[in-house]
């Protein structure tokens, strides 16, 4: 895990967000990086991590080499009120005014699961992931969307809810990029191959993998 907090020495708008987050129930791969540029990028579990609370244990797991815009949400668990009741008001949330058990607290919301981002995904500004969703690697969420569903790898998505827009490539593509899992290789053979990812030579970045 790494433990520098800003990638870029004059800039205190960006984090390694792995070095920030506290709360043991976030795990974020190492290189993914969080901007703020309107409130203190430091504060993210507060500002960010929504209805969290620790009721559920539920997780938020964001792979390496992530990048997360400004005011990305991710909504938890906590924000949902049962759709299985005849009434959307929390009545077991406010058990001593109601006369309930308050073991049965959980029962106001419905739970969906943890929040699982892989790797390489980019989040835009002001994305919303709600409970229970699951981003593949490469995935793009574009700014504002909120995403209600899991999203394949290397999709493109946006809209409310978010919708697929397109594949970043064509499926064979995808399916070379996946058995490559880059960003598992070491941090000497990523700095090699460098040239390779940003240029889009993927045969170059094979023959790599391969020797």
């Amino acid at each position: 895990m790494k433990t520098k907090v800003y990638p870029r020495f004059s800039d205190k708008q960006t984090v390694y967000l792995n070095a920030v987050v506290k709360d043991p129930q976030i795990e974020v791969g190492d290189y993914t990086i969080y901007n703020d540029f309107v409130s203190d990028p430091l504060l993210f579990e507060k500002n960010n991590v929504l209805y969290h609370y620790p009721i559920h244990s539920e997780r938020l797991i964001i792979g390496k080499f992530c990048s997360i815009a400004c005011g990305a949400k991710f909504l938890f668990n906590c924000a949902n009120h049962t759709l299985k009741s005849l009434s959307t008001y929390t009545f077991p949330l406010f058990y001593e005014e109601w006369g309930l058990d308050k073991t049965n607290v959980s029962w106001a919301w419905d739970n969906k699961g943890d929040i699982i981002i892989g790797n390489d995904v980019w989040i835009g500004y002001g994305a919303v992931i709600m409970a229970g969703v699951h981003i593949g690697d490469g995935a793009i969420i574009a700014a504002c969307a909120v995403v209600t569903k899991d999203v394949p790898p290397y999709t493109i998505v946006g809209g409310i809810p978010a919708k697929e827009i397109r594949k970043r490539f064509d499926a064979d593509v995808i399916e070379r990029l996946l058995m490559l899992k880059w960003w598992e290789w070491p941090v000497s053979k990523i700095k090699k191959n460098i040239p390779y990812i940003i240029n889009g030579k993927l045969n170059d970045l094979i023959m790599e993998h391969d020797r």
